[in-house]
């Protein structure tokens, strides 16, 4: 297997379709919402992630073929006065996950987030989700401190 991570471009049209195929797939996993994304949302999607200037897109390919991607945003820590990077999405199609996609992906998105000088990676993961926090807790994501974080959600539109 030789998988290789690049940069969308989301003004090209495969690059564009692999993030919604992919991004497709997750939406329809448990841990994605169980649902497929929404014929509204995917029309917009691409637009406007294109239009965000703080986006990065990461896709994984095995030749042609989609089977992964880390859809980051950059923030900013004011306790640091540096960027952030949160990984948003992490998602590898399901018949390929456990291959080392996801690290493959998360390695690109920490050289990308140093090259930034960003003082800290986010993210977040279901608590049932335990193959994902395996992953992230071998990757240095530490969630044994006392100061227990929760990610909260607010629906505006509900």
């Amino acid at each position: 297997m030789t998988v290789s991570i690049v940069k969308a471009d989301l003004d090209d049209g495969a690059h564009a379709a692999a993030f919604l195929s992919v991004l497709g797939a997750y939406a329809l996993h448990p841990y994605g919402g169980g649902a497929p994304l929404r014929d509204d949302v995917r029309e917009r999607l691409v637009p406007a992630m294109k239009a965000l200037p703080n986006t990065l897109v990461l896709l994984a390919f095995d030749g042609d073929e989609a089977v992964g991607l880390a859809n980051c945003l950059f923030g900013f820590s004011s306790f640091a006065a540096r960027p952030t990077l949160n990984v948003h999405d992490l998602a590898v199609v399901e018949e390929r996950r456990g291959q080392g996609i996801g690290r493959a992906l998360l390695t690109e998105a920490r050289n990308r987030a140093r090259a930034r000088d960003c003082v800290k990676m986010t993210l977040e993961v279901r608590e049932p989700n335990t193959n994902a926090r395996g992953l992230y807790a071998s990757f240095g994501f530490d969630d044994s401190d006392e100061r227990r974080t929760f990610f909260l959600e607010n629906y505006l539109d509900r």
